[in-house]
């Protein structure tokens, strides 16, 4: 390889160390919360006998995440306190109670539908209900009984444990949005002593629930469990659990993880999520939280042995706390069990808008997400909006992309020169780039300015990517022959491959912009643009078919503007130092003419 070759080598090194630094940064956990993690996982397996609530009798318990591909069973409720359900229902959603647990089993969307046309419910059966309380995350703490009367967006449930610890829980569903809901649940949890002796619990968790794909080509990356202090957010999707190897040494960095659990002070919120809903608990009034915990789940989807998908269910861990006799402590907790739409979440207050997890180019992803849904509100179609959206982009884009073609048209117009000094120094390559660079110099040429729009749309590419990816306004939106602008376009399998149209009308509409481009004579270049429909094909293939909308569209745009120029003279190439020689003779004559 040449020199520009090993430059280019080097620079995707150097991407792919950036990358990992961003992880280990953001998402990987330091070897201080790895020796943590240990500790709970040991102090969580199942061989343990979780030590109860003292005075709570028997609490009911998951059991540990089952190894085979069959359904985790449900928790258990205690037998001594029969098991009654509360439903109430807004405009956006049917939230059921149960009373044991006193917390909500599930949520039925009314606004959003399912694979099979049914609405999407959340938090899976296997998982604890949201807002179950426990000692140790997974044990749940049974046995109370609903409180009858209330308002009619109420349920109350209470228990008085044997050592006099009284405890109340007050779900009220939200009535905002014009009577609508907005997919909140206020939980206002009362501890009161009304025994003789002081009261002391070192610690409580708080169930955030469970969350699995609600779609059989949901990718399971975006299944995880998110928490949040102070600014950030950390996220743990279900292949964490995973064991962690070196590639191709298989040299194990970590074993596979039981649980994931950390310890930190400030937590603002916790929560279990897929690719387009959550469910997550904030801390609104009280101690903030202290402690976060996630296992996952091995689940069957629809009940399809073949179809084995991971779900994951968390719990936020809260301070204990010391009541003398009379005393009480309360808490305010904010739940939302919803679709992750931007706005709705950043209306919370509480950051809880960090659960999309928009990546690096965060800001890009929100101006596009935005923008789309204001194009939206004039088209009425999100297909309509991607394709007016990447009109305003490219538009922006037109005249730096025409500067570029500009640039290659030179390079076209200065190819024999090229070809001449690599010929001529063929057994010399040192001196062929020093030459080469040199000719450049001379004639103002930059070989890589052709570049630069393509730079310029990676981040707008990778803002679109992570967009799409979770933008709960997708899904369901039709557009031609695609059913679902947040799915694959799948209209058939040919050995069991599916076959998606769109992303390979973009792969070819790529093919077709680098036939149209001007050949820049820059043998390295050409061979990096071969490279890039492969490229963009795989990121593409089968995410949502919005991206390769997008992508498909701004290759047409690029294609329109390079027919546009390609018919313009080559420029008359000229040395710069000629030229500036030229400028100088003419402002001397100037001079002259213009004197006594």
């Amino acid at each position: 390889m040449d020199r520009k070759a090993w430059i280019v080598v080097a620079a995707c090194v150097a991407a792919l160390g950036l990358w990992q630094w961003a992880y280990v940064s953001y998402y990987a956990p330091t070897p201080e919360q790895l020796a943590e993690q240990r500790r709970a996982s040991e102090a969580a397996q199942p061989a343990t006998s979780p030590t109860p609530l003292p005075g709570a009798g028997t609490a009911s318990a998951l059991p540990p995440a089952a190894p085979s591909p069959v359904t985790v069973p449900s928790a258990p409720v205690e037998a001594s306190v029969p098991r009654e359900t509360r439903t109430i229902a807004s405009g956006l959603a049917t939230f059921q109670f149960a009373s044991n647990e006193a917390g909500i089993v599930s949520v039925e969307l009314l606004d959003h539908l399912g694979e099979k046309g049914a609405n999407v419910a959340l938090n899976i059966p296997q998982a604890l209900p949201v807002g179950t309380l426990a000692e140790e995350p997974g044990m749940a703490l049974g046995g109370f009984s609903p409180v009858p009367g209330g308002a009619p967006n109420e349920a109350v449930f209470a228990r008085t444990l044997p050592d006099g610890l009284a405890i109340r829980k007050t779900f009220t569903v939200s009535e905002d949005d014009q009577g609508k809901g907005n997919y909140v649940v206020n939980l206002n949890l009362d501890f009161a002593n009304a025994g003789a002796t002081p009261v002391q619990r070192n610690s409580f968790y708080i169930s955030t629930g469970g969350a699995a794909p609600v779609h059989s080509t949901d990718m399971t990356i975006y299944t995880g469990f998110d928490w949040y202090r102070d600014g950030k957010a950390t996220f743990t999707d279900v292949n964490w659990f995973n064991e962690s190897s070196i590639p191709l040494t298989g040299i194990e960095l970590r074993p596979a993880q039981n649980v994931y659990a950390q310890k930190s002070d400030n937590i603002s919120w916790a929560g279990t999520k897929n690719q387009y809903f959550a469910n997550l608990v904030a801390v609104v009034s009280g101690d903030p939280g202290n402690a976060v915990w996630a296992r996952r789940l091995d689940l069957l989807h629809g009940g399809d042995a073949e179809k084995k998908v991971f779900g994951i269910e968390g719990a936020l861990g809260l301070p204990g706390f010391r009541l003398e006799p009379g005393q009480t402590k309360s808490w305010t907790f904010r739940i939302y069990t919803g679709p992750k739409d931007l706005g709705r979440l950043s209306s919370l207050g509480q950051g809880e808008q960090e659960v999309m997890n928009f990546g690096i180019f965060k800001w890009v992803s929100e101006i596009l997400l935005y923008s789309m849904n204001a194009l939206y509100g004039v088209l009425g179609s999100f297909a309509a909006a991607i394709i007016a959206l990447t009109i305003i982009i490219k538009a922006l884009l037109w005249p730096l992309q025409n500067k570029a073609t500009d640039s290659m048209r030179k390079m076209a117009a200065l190819s024999p020169k090229m070809t001449e000094l690599r010929e001529k120094y063929k057994d010399d390559p040192t001196k062929m780039n020093q030459e080469l660079m040199k000719l450049y110099k001379d004639y103002g040429v930059n070989p890589f300015s052709g570049c630069i729009p393509i730079l310029i749309q990676i981040p707008i590419f990778f803002g679109f990517y992570s967009m799409l990816g979770t933008a709960i306004e997708l899904r369901n939106s039709s557009f031609f022959w695609v059913s679902d602008l947040s799915q694959p376009d799948t209209v058939g399998h040919l050995f069991g491959f599916p076959i998606n149209i769109l992303p390979i009308l973009m792969a070819l509409t790529m093919l077709w912009q680098m036939h149209v481009t001007p050949k820049s004579g820059d043998a390295l270049q050409q061979r990096m643009f071969m490279f890039m429909p492969l490229i963009f094909i795989l990121f593409a293939y089968n995410f949502a078919s919005a991206l390769s909308l997008y992508w498909t569209t701004q290759n047409l745009i690029s294609i329109l503007q390079l027919y546009v120029t390609r018919n313009k003279p080559l420029p008359v190439l000229e040395k710069k130092a000629a030229g500036q020689k030229k400028a100088l003779e003419a402002g001397k004559g100037k001079k002259r003419r213009s004197g006594p």
